[in-house]
């Protein structure tokens, strides 16, 4: 079953947003401030495919994502979701 996004959470910092998803992806914290830093995690290397994603922190059964300021939210969130049901 594809990953999926139940909401979408703002949080303090206006360029990142906390994904709850429909189930636990780590059990310990992964933390991705670079494409090059992915390596092989399919979540974190599809979620820095999407233009102006510039982090990533995996915890649990949420995500957060930053992005650059240009880049608005509403097309990064169809892009996160896009991605992340990609993920088996």
């Amino acid at each position: 079953m594809p990953l999926r996004v139940v909401e979408f959470q703002p949080t303090p910092n206006p360029n990142a947003i906390k994904c709850l998803l429909d189930r636990a992806v780590a059990d310990a914290p992964r933390s991705f401030r670079a494409p090059e830093s992915a390596g092989d995690d399919a979540i974190a290397s599809r979620l820095f495919a999407i233009d102006g994603v510039t982090n990533v922190l995996i915890l649990g059964d949420w995500l957060t994502v930053g992005k650059t300021p240009a880049v608005p939210w509403p097309a990064m969130k169809r892009a996160i979701a896009a991605a992340l049901a990609q993920v088996p």
